[in-house]
């Protein structure tokens, strides 16, 4: 196995995030960045969702989660709300300002799916696709029985 596939994913990603940037930046798309656009994504999928799940499904740290939220918060984006169930938990809502700027993320998304598949056959997009699911599967997984011997060794379980 070739160690230069972990360095082409790392690049990969620093310039999609760049070219993600500009092509928000040229669709006139001001009010939120990339990485704040994966967030209402989720939240343009399913609203109320808490923190936690957001969480999980972003990748990101809570604490990290929880600064990128209040900036988009300050920006008037979301609303946090507590669970009228947990009010322990917060949950997460989209405000208008948010929902409105659907469409212009997706024509963006959908600028950047054709980039990457540029000159791809639909059978090689599919390979690829398949084949980037299989590796997120695997890394998943290794990630839950981490996960799962740490809480054994605390004694958790």
């Amino acid at each position: 196995m070739d160690t230069r596939t972990g360095f082409l994913i790392s690049q990969i990603k620093r310039v999609q995030d760049r070219i993600f940037e500009r092509l928000l930046q040229d669709c006139g798309v001001e009010e939120f960045n990339g990485p704040q656009g994966r967030i209402l994504y989720l939240l343009w999928q399913r609203e109320g969702v808490p923190i936690v799940e957001l969480a999980q499904k972003t990748g990101l740290a809570k604490n990290t989660l929880t600064s990128v939220l209040g900036r988009m918060e300050e920006k008037g984006l979301i609303l946090r709300e507590q669970s009228e169930i947990d009010r322990r938990r917060t949950i997460i809502t989209l405000t208008e300002k948010a929902r409105s700027a659907q469409k212009s993320y997706e024509a963006v998304s959908q600028q950047m799916n054709e980039l990457f598949y540029q000159d791809f056959s639909e059978k090689e997009a599919a390979l690829l696709d398949g084949l980037l699911d299989r590796v997120l599967f695997n890394l998943t997984h290794c990630e839950e029985e981490w996960k799962h011997k740490k809480r054994q060794k605390n004694g958790k379980e």
